[in-house]
């Protein structure tokens, strides 16, 4: 236990809490709010900083302050809206970093514990072991293949750095899961040590193809997948899905889970048209919806 505290105060320099505001007018406040709090960790001592991108999606003023009470202005760099990671940048030199650790390499069982803060300077720590390293998938068509289920809690603000009994860093924390063993998720870190350069020359990885994007959140039901939302102005309400609508098939192979749609849907890129079967009313209908890239619907 002393090696642990011993650990995390020699890490507590590397951890910010983000302050930030958002335009009125921007697509995300409708979910998110105008005004988040964040936490993030320094990476490079040139003023790189990682969290997690639904805190600063949008964010017009952003204010990234150190346990010390240091504040800086920070800049957006890059936004993988694939893997959940942003990127800031703020005008510091040659700070003390978290290292990244190799995220590849996990272990179910594995120690790892999750620093984050919960107001400009205060911070906390939640220890615990992984639980789960299989796929996860989310309501707001999110899913990875690889993510960090943890029986750590998370005792802060989202975005903080997930890290390993030897002080690497490999995640960052995302949600809170409220499950038996599963208290919370984090992004594997290498989703952005992988693509590093390309993601901060810019601000994307532009090999990458850039998946279709409707705008829907999705809840499985007892019928099938149960449209529990729609981002307002987003390809989905534009061309006619509607709130309670069931998905019932894409481009007409019939999904049963949230996982098989995001599959399906993603065999198209942005821009093109996906048809999707659905049910409303006890009717059964079809609607062609031509679909966007999410990052330029939210930049």
């Amino acid at each position: 236990m002393d090696a642990l505290v011993g650990l995390v105060r020699a890490l507590v320099p590397a951890t910010l809490v983000l302050h930030v505001r958002v335009r009125g007018q921007h697509p995300s406040v409708a979910i998110l709010g105008d005004e988040r709090m964040g936490s993030a960790a320094l990476v490079d001592p040139r003023g790189i900083l990682l969290t997690v991108n639904y805190v600063v999606m949008g964010g017009e003023e952003i204010v990234a302050t150190f346990a010390d009470g240091r504040r800086f202005k920070a800049e957006i760099v890059a936004q993988d809206f694939e893997s959940g990671i942003a990127a800031l940048s703020i005008p510091v030199r040659d700070l003390p970093s978290a290292a990244p650790g190799d995220s590849r390499n996990l272990t179910v069982g594995q120690e790892v514990f999750v620093l984050a803060g919960t107001g400009p300077t205060v911070r906390r720590v939640g220890a615990g072991v992984i639980t789960d390293l299989g796929p996860f998938d989310a309501y707001w068509e999110y899913m990875l293949d690889s993510a960090i289920q943890t029986s750590a809690f998370n005792p802060g603000l989202g975005g903080g750095p997930l890290f390993d009994i030897r002080g690497r860093m490999v995640g960052v924390t995302s949600l809170n899961l409220g499950q038996v063993g599963r208290f919370s998720l984090a992004i594997p870190i290498h989703l952005f040590t992988e693509y590093r350069d390309d993601l901060l020359r810019y601000g994307r990885v532009p090999r990458r193809t850039r998946r279709a994007w409707v705008g829907v959140y999705l809840q499985p039901g007892e019928s099938g997948i149960v449209v529990a939302g729609v981002v307002p102005e987003a390809p989905a309400a534009r061309f006619g899905i509607q709130e309670g609508d069931v998905i019932l098939a894409v481009d007409f192979r019939e999904v049963a889970t949230r996982r098989e749609l995001y599959h399906e849907m993603w065999k198209h890129q942005a821009g093109e048209t996906v048809c999707f079967s659905i049910s409303r009313g006890g009717s059964q209908r079809k609607i062609d919806v031509v679909t966007v890239d999410r990052a330029e619907f939210y930049r």
